[in-house]
């Protein structure tokens, strides 16, 4: 069923892509929100409202394929298809504005590939980089997540400590959670950088302090992805800290976009 008071992109192929909860009503930049595995476009809501309160931006959340409304679709287990479709809707929307990409988890690797294949197949160069609780690309990985039995998985998922943990005791709820959550982590666990696709935007990255997936270390790596400007913001909290951190990241991110403007090429 679709969440009252959303709007979406449409993709060429009549799918909705994102969802714009708080339509802002002024010339402001639009951030393009990426969830994290097994995430979906509801979790961002509170941060639509106050992001939209600040006047700073308009957010778009990205409903991954096989979830909520969305959830007779195929899931998609190939990062950069799905950050395809993302680029699809972005252009769809395309009405002038700046558009700046915020990404969580795995969502911070789609969202720095979307703002790769933005500028690689249609010339549109983002503004701004945000990705939050994900160590860099340059940084190799060797996880096998989606290749873990149902336990596995489940012990991966409370190691994150992700808000709602304790729902996954309930198997009916493991039914509907776990296949997507193991197609997104796929997706993740396949995707391969490579050196020579950098970008040229500022990056910002935001990590939590006791990130048990994410070192300090690993976070600042972002900064070699880019020939743009880099920052690294430290906030309280494990791999999930903005739950309890939305309105220093709305504050965050509100004041990086203030003022900003289409970057050319």
């Amino acid at each position: 069923m679709p969440i009252i008071g959303a709007t979406t992109i449409a993709t060429p192929a009549g799918g909705s892509m994102a969802r714009r909860y708080h339509p802002v009503d002024a010339p402001v930049p639009r951030l393009i929100c990426c969830p994290h595995a097994g995430g979906s476009a509801s979790y961002y809501f509170p941060f639509s409202r106050a992001m939209a309160g600040t006047g700073a931006a308009e957010v778009s959340v990205v409903q991954y394929p096989g979830r909520q409304d969305r959830h007779r679709e195929p899931f998609l287990t190939d990062l950069q298809e799905l950050a395809r479709g993302v680029v699809e809707a972005v252009l769809a929307g395309d009405d002038g504005r700046p558009v700046s990409l915020f990404g969580h988890s795995m969502g911070a690797l789609l969202a720095f590939e979307v703002a790769l294949q933005l500028r690689e197949r249609a010339a549109l160069q983002a503004d701004r980089l945000f990705v939050s609780g994900r160590r860099s690309p340059s940084s190799p990985t060797t996880e096998n997540v989606h290749l873990r039995d149902e336990q596995g998985l489940l012990r991966e998922v409370r190691a994150l400590d992700g808000t709602g943990a304790s729902m996954l005791d309930d198997p009916d709820v493991r039914a509907m959670i776990l296949p997507p959550l193991r197609a997104d982590y796929q997706a993740l666990e396949t995707y391969r950088y490579r050196p020579s696709r950098r970008l040229a935007i500022p990056v910002t990255a935001v990590v939590g302090d006791g990130d048990p997936r994410t070192p300090v270390d690993d976070a600042a790596k972002w900064g070699e992805v880019t020939a743009g400007d880099f920052d690294l913001h430290v906030l309280p909290g494990g791999h999930f800290y903005l739950v309890d951190q939305w309105p220093t990241l709305t504050e965050l991110l509100a004041g990086k976009l203030a003022g900003t403007g289409r970057v050319p090429l």
